[in-house]
């Protein structure tokens, strides 16, 4: 599953992938997976983005526009 607001929103953070990488107690080359939709992210990680950004697990997903409202 490709997740294009996964880069979005490290990019707007002014993070880089082993920031989040490191964040997420991964490896870059593994979070550069999820990213590029070659491997798909763990419930967890998703959650713990979710908490992170502030945002929620349906805008990640693409679900919503808006970052605040759960579907």
């Amino acid at each position: 599953m490709y997740l294009p607001r996964l880069r979005d929103l490290r990019e707007d953070n002014d993070l880089t992938q082993s920031q989040i990488a490191e964040i997420l107690g991964t490896k870059q080359t593994i979070y550069s997976r999820y990213e590029r939709g070659f491997q798909n992210i763990p419930l967890e990680f998703l959650l713990a983005l979710s908490d992170y950004y502030n945002v929620s697990v349906d805008y990640i997903l693409g679900r919503t526009d808006n970052p605040h409202i759960n579907i």
